[in-house]
C-alpha cells in the first residue's frame, strides 16, 4: 500500500512516496479502516519541515478520515462501511487532558495517517457527520475539535456573545461558522482585504485588516463601543496576545491555541490581570469532546471550507501552498 514516510533531515523534499505491506485484519478491539483523506495542520507542517523533531521513518498527518473495512473482537461501537475521522489524542477518550506533549499523537509521536490503510483500536476513531465526504470529515480532527472546544467546552459560547477570530485558517474559520450558527457576533481579522470579503460571505459582522490597523485591539474595542469581546480565538501566540488582551472584555475568554508568531515571547500581564481576564491554553480534546461536535454539526448543518485537495504523492505542494499563505480554510490530501 502507498504512503508517505519523512526522511531525515525533515524537509519539504525530504517526504517519501513509498509501499509498505498490509497491515492485515484486525485484532480483537481493532478495525480496519480503508482512509481516503487527510487535511493539512500548522503542526503536521512543523513535523514534516523539522521545525518540531520526529523519528526516522515517521508518517506524518494527524488527521484520517476513510470507511470501515473490518472490525474486530468486541467492537461495538462501528460497524463494516462506517465513515469514520482520527483522534488527534487516541488515548484521552473524556475528562482533563491526561498528556502534555505530543508522543501519542499520529503523524508526530506515532505513525500517522498519511498511508491508505491502518489497522488500530477503535477508540483512534469516532464516525463521520453524516453527509460529510472523507475530505470534510478529515478537517474535524484538527482544527474542528480545536474551534469546538474553544468555543463550547471551553468558552461556553452563548447566542449574543461576541467573537474575534484571528486570520483565516482552518480554526478561524471554524470558530467562524460555529459562533454565528449559535448566535453570536464575530469580527474577523486578515491582512488580505480579498480573504476579509470571503469572511464577511460566510457571515462575519465586522472586520479588520491587521496590516492597515496595527493596533486592531483598539478597533475592537471601538466595534464593541468599548465593552471588548466575549472571546478571543488567538492563532498567533506572543506577537498578537497583547492586541487580543485590549481587544477582550473584562473577565473575557482568550483560548491560546497557535504559536504562528513564535513560542515565546513577552506577554503584557499587568494588562491580563487588570481585565481579569481568562488565558487559557489548549490543544485540540477528547474523543467525547469529538462526538459531541458531530452531533452539533449535524444539528447546525455546517460544512468545513476546503481551499483545495491534493492528491497524497503531492504532498509537498500541498505544505508549499499552506507555507505561502494563499490559502483559505483547509487544505486536504486526498487518496
Amino acid at each position: 500500500m502507498k504512503a508517505i514516510k519523512i526522511t531525515l533531515p525533515a524537509s519539504l523534499k525530504n517526504l517519501q512516496v513509498v509501499d509498505l505491506p498490509d497491515p492485515g485484519q484486525p485484532g480483537s478491539g481493532e478495525i480496519r479502516v480503508r482512509l481516503h483523506a487527510s487535511s493539512l495542520n500548522f503542526h503536521d507542517y512543523a513535523v514534516a519541515t523539522g521545525k518540531m523533531p520526529t523519528a526516522e521513518g515517521r508518517i506524518p498527518m494527524a488527521d484520517g478520515a476513510g470507511v470501515v473495512e473490518a472490525i474486530g473482537d468486541s467492537v461495538h461501537e462501528f460497524q463494516v462501511g462506517d465513515h469514520v475521522f482520527s483522534c488527534f489524542f487516541p488515548h484521552w477518550h473524556d475528562g482533563e487532558p491526561p498528556i502534555a506533549d505530543f508522543s501519542t499523537t499520529p503523524g508526530d509521536g506515532v505513525d500517522g495517517f498519511a498511508q491508505e490503510v491502518v489497522v488500530k483500536p477503535s477508540h483512534w476513531f469516532t464516525r463521520s457527520p453524516e453527509n460529510y465526504t472523507h475530505e470534510e470529515a478529515a478537517t474535524l480532527t484538527t482544527a474542528g475539535l480545536t474551534a469546538w472546544r474553544a468555543l463550547v467546552v471551553n468558552g461556553g459560547i452563548k447566542a449574543g456573545d461576541t467573537v474575534l477570530v484571528l486570520g483565516t485558517g482552518g480554526v478561524s474559520i471554524f470558530a467562524l461558522q460555529m459562533a454565528k450558527a449559535m448566535g453570536a457576533i464575530v469580527i474577523a481579522t486578515s491582512s488580505s482585504d480579498e480573504k476579509l470579503d470571503k469572511v464577511r460571505a460566510l457571515g462575519a459582522d465586522y472586520t479588520i485588516n491587521y496590516r492597515k490597523q496595527p493596533e486592531w485591539g483598539n478597533e475592537v474595542l471601538a466595534l464593541t463601543l468599548g465593552r471588548g469581546v466575549d472571546h478571543v480565538i488567538e492563532v498567533g501566540g506572543a506577537g498578537t496576545l497583547p492586541q487580543s488582551i485590549t481587544a477582550g472584555r473584562i473577565g473575557g475568554h482568550i483560548a491560546l491555541i497557535g504559536v504562528l508568531t513564535g513560542g515565546i515571547g513577552p506577554v503584557p500581564t499587568a494588562a491580563l490581570m487588570a481585565k481579569q481576564q481568562r488565558l487559557q491554553g489548549l490543544i485540540v480534546g477528547s474523543r467525547q469532546h469529538q462526538k459531541e461536535l458531530v452531533r452539533a454539526l449535524e444539528a447546525m448543518r455546517i460544512k468545513p471550507v476546503i481551499d483545495s485537495v491534493f492528491a497524497l504523492e503531492d504532498i509537498s505542494k500541498a505544505f508549499a501552498h499552506e507555507e505561502s499563505g494563499a490559502h483559505f480554510g483547509k487544505i486536504c490530501l486526498s487518496f
